[in-house]
C-alpha cells in the first residue's frame, strides 16, 4: 500500500506548484517533502517527475497518477467526515422503544427538555405494545426501552424507576365516582370495561372478583388501554386503568385509587451489547423524573 503522506506530499505539490510552498502548507522542512516525493515515485516503479535546474514537473503519467490520487485521498477524507457524523449522531442520537401511552404521559417532555439542551440531539421513538414486549430484543435496535415490568431476559439489563397503583376511571355521572376509593366490592354488579385476559391488570383483577357474589358486568373487553378509558368516559362502564394511560386518552374522566392496591412497575431496559451514551442516560434520568411528577399531579387530584 502506498504511503499516505507521499501522497499528500505529491497533492500538495501540485496544488501549490512548488516544493517549497507544499513544504509550507503541510507544515514540514522543504528536504522532508523532497524525501517524500522521491519515495512516492520509487514505490510506483516508473517516473512521475520531470527533474530540470532543480525543479519538478509533472510528467504525462504522472499527471494520470495524481488524478487518481485526488480522487482516493477525497474519497478518504469524505470517509473521515462521515464516520465523525455518524460518531457525533451515536453519541447525541437515541433510539427509544415505548408504549404508545407513555409517549405522551412522560417521554415526550423529557425529549423536549433534551432537545432545548443540545441541537445536536436527535431522537427515533418507536411504539410497542406490553403484549408485543419479549419481540422487541430479537427484532429491534434500540438504546433506551421504557416498559412494564416483569421483564426477565438475559440480553437486557433491567432497571425499575418507579411503581404506581392503578386507578378506577369513570364518567363523572357514574355512581362510584362519588366514593373517594373504589373497592373491588363497588365493582359486584356494576359495568367494567375489561382489559385483555393476557394483561396484568386484567390477571390481577380477575383474582379480585372471581371472590364476589355477583361478578361485575361485563359489555366491552379491549387490548387497548386508552380505548377502555375513552369508552369509560362515554358513561359504558368502569374501567381500572393504569394511571398514566387513563391521563394520556385525552377524554374528561374521574378517577379514583382502586383498593385493594393493583400495583404496576415500570422500568427502562438497556441492550447489554452495547455501552450506554451520555444521552441515553441523561434521557433516562429525565423520564424518570417526570413519571414522579405525573404521579404527584395523578394524586393531588383525588378527593
Amino acid at each position: 500500500m502506498l504511503n499516505t503522506k507521499g501522497l499528500e506530499a505529491l497533492r500538495a505539490f501540485v496544488e501549490t506548484g512548488s516544493v517549497t510552498q507544499a513544504s509550507v502548507r503541510l507544515n514540514r522542512t522543504q528536504p522532508q517533502v523532497g524525501r517524500l516525493l522521491a519515495n512516492l515515485e520509487d514505490e510506483v516503479g516508473f517516473t512521475l517527475f520531470h527533474r530540470s535546474k532543480k525543479r519538478l514537473s509533472l510528467t504525462p503519467d504522472g499527471w494520470s497518477f495524481y488524478r487518481q490520487v485526488e480522487r482516493h485521498l477525497a474519497s478518504q477524507e469524505s470517509l473521515q467526515k462521515l464516520a465523525g457524523r455518524l460518531k457525533a449522531r451515536q453519541n447525541h442520537h437515541v433510539r427509544v422503544l415505548t408504549a404508545p401511552h407513555l409517549s405522551n404521559a412522560i417521554v415526550n417532555d423529557a425529549l423536549a427538555i433534551m432537545a432545548q439542551r443540545s441541537e445536536q440531539f436527535s431522537a427515533s421513538i418507536d411504539s410497542r405494545v406490553r403484549l408485543d414486549i419479549e419481540t422487541w430484543v430479537g427484532q429491534e435496535n434500540f438504546d433506551l426501552g421504557v416498559t412494564v415490568l416483569p421483564l426477565d431476559n438475559p440480553l437486557l439489563e433491567v432497571e425499575p424507576f418507579i411503581s404506581v397503583n392503578v386507578v378506577a376511571a369513570m364518567h363523572a355521572d357514574n355512581p362510584l365516582a362519588r366514593k373517594s376509593v373504589v373497592t373491588a366490592e363497588d365493582l359486584s354488579g356494576a359495568s367494567l370495561i375489561a382489559l385483555h385476559p393476557r394483561s396484568i391488570i386484567r390477571q390481577s383483577l380477575s383474582v379480585l372478583i372471581a371472590e364476589l357474589e355477583t361478578p361485575p358486568l361485563i359489555r366491552f373487553e379491549t387490548t387497548n388501554g386508552i380505548l377502555a378509558c375513552q369508552l369509560a368516559a362515554r358513561s359504558l362502564g368502569v374501567a381500572i386503568s393504569d394511571p398514566f394511560i387513563a391521563t394520556s386518552s385525552d377524554v374528561p374522566l374521574v378517577l379514583r385509587p382502586f383498593a385493594p392496591s393493583i400495583t404496576l412497575d415500570y422500568g427502562f431496559i438497556f441492550p447489554i451489547w452495547q455501552e450506554r451514551s451520555k444521552a441515553v442516560d441523561e434521557l433516562a434520568q429525565l423520564i424518570c423524573e417526570h413519571a414522579h411528577q405525573r404521579i404527584a399531579a395523578i394524586e393531588a387530584e383525588y378527593p
